[in-house]
């Protein structure tokens, strides 16, 4: 049995979140992105929209597999606000996303062990607000139906793909149809032996390569 690689998720939309401990407000932006360079602009939007507050502490996690992270307290007490962020993402398997957490001084000093609860609850809470999107790597499968089965097969082929965590991809037509699908690298033998039995044997699928890609969570 082939047995595909485990990735991080990652976040299907922005989300923002406000909360309030002891006046200050804590408001979590959350926000999807591709590259340390996509990050470093939604970290620079969101302090020129919200240039008057005290504070805004970020947190990051991007590559394919998490492996680079980087945070900044940005003023506040050392290993207080950044890091207690980057540590709200981690627990939380995710990847290419960037948390910026604006903070307004209430007036009322929260001390080191509060702003670590503090922006640790800020992200944490925003996350459990979040639409995420499961990584993974799926193998390509092309399969050439002629045009009298095409219907028929386009058919059983979506149905198959939604109940094995395969995406139907585009159909492209030409002498046959050509129907490619992206599935799990453990379900090739699957495919293989129901789509024989759909055709009586006549049609077998071709596998290529690999490829990573981000499904809706159930």
């Amino acid at each position: 049995m082939t047995i595909s690689r485990s990735y991080p998720d990652t976040l299907a939309a922005p989300v923002t979140r406000e909360l309030v401990v002891k006046k200050s407000r804590f408001i979590a932006h959350l926000v999807p992105v591709r590259s340390v360079a996509e990050a470093d602009e939604v970290i620079a939007a969101v302090r020129r929209q919200y240039w008057d507050a005290r504070h805004n502490c970020t947190a990051m996690v991007t590559g394919t597999t998490g492996d680079q992270a980087r945070s900044s307290d940005d003023g506040e007490p050392s290993g207080t606000a950044g890091v207690p962020m980057l540590e709200a993402l981690r627990r939380r398997g995710l990847t290419d996303v960037v948390a910026v957490v604006t903070r307004y001084f209430g007036g009322v000093k929260l001390g080191a062990g509060g702003l670590v609860r503090a922006y640790s609850t800020a992200v944490s809470d925003a996350l459990d607000d979040a639409v995420l999107l499961h990584r993974r790597e799926l193998l390509e499968a092309r399969v050439d139906v002629p045009h009298a089965e095409a219907g028929r097969i386009d058919n059983a082929l979506r149905d198959w793909a939604s109940g094995h965590g395969a995406v139907f991809d585009e159909v492209v037509y030409g002498s046959a149809a050509t129907f490619t699908l992206w599935v799990p690298p453990a379900a090739r033998t699957d495919l293989a032996d129901d789509l024989a039995a759909l055709s009586a044997g006549s049609l077998t699928p071709a596998f290529g390569g690999t490829r990573i890609v981000d499904l809706l969570s159930d």
